[in-house]
């Protein structure tokens, strides 16, 4: 009799643990509250997934013109070699820093390359004007919901570009693709060209096993008089091939001597970010107005040659001379 009641109470609690079970996964808002936990672990296991070791191409082709008598450009096809690191893990919040490898062997020079920062459901987020204007903007509820931004920033950790989308998940990839959004000049346009403002974009980072890919479907746009006109289409695909680099040490040990230096230059930023709702960031297309001088002063910080606070006092001085707030 005593083993009776003993199993009787004992399949007594397990039958109320199995109504309690049913109840709570019977419950929508509990599912919902399951659910979106578990795409947030997925969003950022995808974000965190592109830290490591890599073999990259940068491959940019102009595709359909659009302007009349306009002519196709060359395409460019670059490889490079880069570390990408997180700086940053807040849960809600990413950071990671680009390192470019250049030149061969166990002791590359290292080149403080583009860094993303990614904000889960973010309430405001930067937005490019053209000819080095920028606004901060607000999110609405319904585009930040369960979305990331990802702000991009250039060498010299000033503002290159920002949009907010929704990861998607399948079995063998994840992927995020926001609205189109403008974005200044690259680089290796505003050396050579002069005959458009600014890129309408729209990004797609694709996760993988073996690394991941950022592509680009642009439209090159000259923006003048009071009009925007579209002179060519181009499609980017950046390829990042997970790889074991050899001078990967150098890149960590770079980072290791100049973080704090470039916090302070991180935060310059952020500061202009939050208290400002236009500003202008003037610079040359060589860069030697800000981002030449701000990142020498990093590699004074490397090489011993300046303290952490000698190479800022010298950057900032760079900096504020080039930043005006507008609004």
């Amino acid at each position: 009799m005593k083993i009776l009641a003993l199993a009787l109470a004992a399949f007594a609690l397990t039958g109320c643990a199995t109504t309690t079970d049913l109840a709570a996964s019977a419950d929508p808002v509990r599912q919902t509250i399951a659910a979106d936990s578990q795409a947030f672990e997925r969003d950022r296991a995808a974000i965190l997934a592109m830290q490591g070791d890599y073999a990259v191409t940068f491959d940019f082709r102009e595709t359909v013109p659009i302007a009349d008598g306009y002519e196709l450009a060359e395409p460019k096809l670059t490889p490079a070699r880069e570390v990408v690191i997180v700086v940053e893990d807040r849960g809600d919040f990413i950071m990671l820093q680009h390192l470019l490898l250049a030149g061969d062997g166990t002791d590359p020079f290292i080149v403080k390359h583009w860094r993303q920062d990614w904000q889960y459901e973010p309430a405001r987020l930067l937005a490019f004007q053209g000819h080095d204007d920028w606004s901060v903007e607000g999110v609405s509820a319904a585009e930040r919901t369960g979305a990331w931004s990802q702000t991009v920033y250039q060498v010299d950790d000033s503002p290159r570009y920002a949009a907010v989308g929704s990861w998607v998940h399948t079995a063998d990839a994840s992927t995020w693709e926001p609205p189109v959004s403008l974005r200044p000049l690259p680089r290796r346009d505003d050396t050579t060209r002069t005959d458009y403002d600014a890129i309408a974009a729209v990004n797609r980072h694709t996760v993988t096993a073996w690394g991941w890919t950022h592509e680009q479907d642009n439209s090159k746009l000259a923006i003048r008089d009071g009009e925007t006109r579209e002179l060519v289409r181009e499609i980017g695909v950046n390829t990042y091939r997970r790889t074991d680099l050899e001078g990967a040490p150098a890149a960590l040990a770079y980072w290791d001597a100049t973080e704090d230096y470039w916090a302070l230059v991180r935060e310059r930023f952020n500061t202009l970010e939050a208290s400002a709702r236009r500003f202008h960031i003037e610079d040359d297309a060589e860069g030697t107005q800000l981002y030449g001088p701000v990142l020498d002063a990093g590699q004074r910080v490397l090489f011993g040659m300046d303290d952490v606070a000698e190479a800022w006092a010298d950057a900032q001085t760079y900096l504020d001379s080039q930043i005006t707030v507008l609004e």
